[in-house]
């Protein structure tokens, strides 16, 4: 008999918004309503499912995360109870809005799954969408929208607040993650012994084959099935990011979707009539995060924090990789991907795919709201095949934040009970690393290294490198367009060169 408390999966729902008529489309509220809805009806009861939520978590919009999403359609002030009054959620007693990061709906349901299980929740929602296309269209177009909503109220908020870049980061221009991820891309080029067209090939390579299952998913953005060539190739309408990133290998934000999952204790589930073959279990699970700012990394390559994540939502579900149906890595950038396939011992051509959706940089990425979507889609991988399970991982900030989960038809053979994530955490803010000199002056060498670009051409050089103590520095180059251009076709790792700084901004200039 499968416990009354066990925490299931009942209903999962999505929706991609293509809707032209700018003052037609729903703005981000009206989208998480419509996913919610979609997963209430997924779940066989419909409306009667919704009438029984008694806990909404809304995934932080990015309008709320980055002063690059702001709106100027109005502000939502208590999203949470904006969307239960869409639903008509009446009896919610706790209405959550996250904090940001890809791995929030991931924890959430770790979160929720706990608070199931210990009786304090019956049956609870994570939803989240953002309408980032609309609202950059009615921008560009000067089209007024209305998307306000004041319901008052107050709400709780999970996650973590702290931001993830530090000041040393951000007086340097590396407070984004177009500008950490291409240095971690680089990290591990260096450390597979790659050149830099090699390399750039390779991430074609592997980026390609996220792009065939978006090709194949009516609910994807992009679905041009790009070629590895097509993706790893700068061109007029697949320029440059930041070196080496093309907008092709980049996370796509300008995008409207919706995704929402539901979850109930098994008792409550058996009283609504949601039949069984609906119930996906959460077999295990974890989170934890790597030190927190890039800078003071063991190294840019890879993810203690990952590699233990993951193995501890083995242990839970007690299984191992070999027993995964169905895959999804967070792939904000291929960097992600690889240091993920890395800390599994997965090969990045495995025959199981990569994403069951085709990943942020096609599927779509919107905002911290991604996971909930391949969380969706999971569940109906694994209900299309009994017994069958798939992994879902998700990740915050810049490689910094880590959570995974573990799903499948079959019930589990012991009771929801993650580990106690405090004692991971512990263990891995022990791990050491090499000091960080905040204003650095002598000779160096190039650890990693990335040329930010504009709409035109690069703009800046941002520079992590090691002093010859060891200690790690951050540093700008030059304004020179002629080393950035040779920062982007030779091999920077390992170049040498002197690190000085003006009191506020360290400046490497190769030998």
């Amino acid at each position: 008999m499968i416990h009354d408390r066990q925490p299931v999966l009942v209903g999962a729902g999505q929706i991609t918004q293509k809707e032209p008529d700018l003052k037609a489309a729903l703005g981000p509220l009206d989208l998480m309503a419509a996913a919610a809805k979609a997963a209430a009806k997924d779940s066989g009861v419909g409306d009667t499912l919704l009438a029984a939520l008694d806990q909404l978590t809304v995934i932080r919009l990015f309008a709320d995360t980055g002063f690059r999403f702001v709106s100027p359609f109005g502000k939502q002030t208590n999203p949470p109870l904006g969307v239960a009054r869409r639903i008509g959620a009446h009896a919610v007693r706790q209405h959550v809005y996250t904090w940001p990061g890809g791995n929030m709906p991931q924890y959430c349901l770790n979160r929720l799954g706990e608070a199931i299980t210990r009786g304090e929740v019956d049956a609870a929602m994570v939803v989240g969408a953002e309408a980032l296309a609309t609202q950059k269209a009615a921008q560009r177009q000067g089209v007024a929208l209305d998307w306000s909503d004041d319901p008052g109220g107050s709400f709780d908020t999970w996650g973590v607040s702290r931001r993830g870049w530090s000041d040393l980061e951000d007086r340097h221009g590396a407070r984004a993650a177009i500008t950490m991820y291409p240095m971690f891309e680089h990290a591990i080029r260096g450390h597979l012994g790659r050149s830099v067209a090699e390399h750039q090939a390779a991430i074609g390579t592997l980026l390609a084959r996220f792009a065939a299952v978006a090709a194949a998913n009516p609910l994807a953005d992009r679905r041009a099935g790009y070629s590895a060539e097509q993706i790893a190739t700068p061109a007029p309408d697949n320029k440059i990011i930041a070196h080496p990133y093309t907008r092709l290998m980049s996370a796509n934000a300008f995008i409207d979707q919706g995704a929402a999952v539901i979850m109930t204790s098994v008792a409550k589930a058996r009283a609504l009539g949601i039949p069984q073959d609906k119930w996906v279990y959460l077999h295990g699970c974890a989170d934890g995060h790597d030190h927190w700012h890039v800078t003071e990394r063991r190294d840019l390559y890879s993810s203690p924090a990952m590699q233990r994540v993951f193995a501890q939502a083995f242990d839970m579900a007690g299984c191992t990789l070999a027993d995964m149906g169905a895959l999804d890595i967070y792939s904000c950038f291929a960097s992600a991907v690889e240091v993920a396939c890395e800390a599994l011992g997965l090969a990045q051509d495995d025959p199981r795919g990569l994403t069951v959706t085709g990943g942020l940089p096609y599927f779509g990425g919107p905002g911290n709201n991604y996971v909930t979507h391949s969380i969706a889609e999971m569940v109906q991988r694994v209900r299309s095949q009994p017994g069958m399970k798939g992994l879902v991982t998700a990740n915050g900030n810049y490689l910094t934040k880590h959570s995974a989960g573990i799903y499948s038809t079959e019930p589990p053979a012991r009771a929801f009970a993650p580990a106690d994530p405090a004692l991971l955490q512990a263990e891995l803010d022990a791990i050491p690393h090499p000091p960080l000199v905040e204003l650095a002056d002598g000779a160096a060498t190039v650890e990693s290294y990335t040329v930010g670009h504009d709409g035109k051409g690069p703009v800046n050089g941002v520079v992590i490198g090691r002093l010859d103590d060891g200690s790690r520095f951050l540093a700008n180059t030059p304004a020179d367009p002629d080393l950035w251009q040779a920062m982007q076709t030779e091999d920077f790792l390992g170049r040498r060169g002197r690190v000085g700084h003006d009191g506020r901004i360290n400046r490497f200039v190769p030998g």
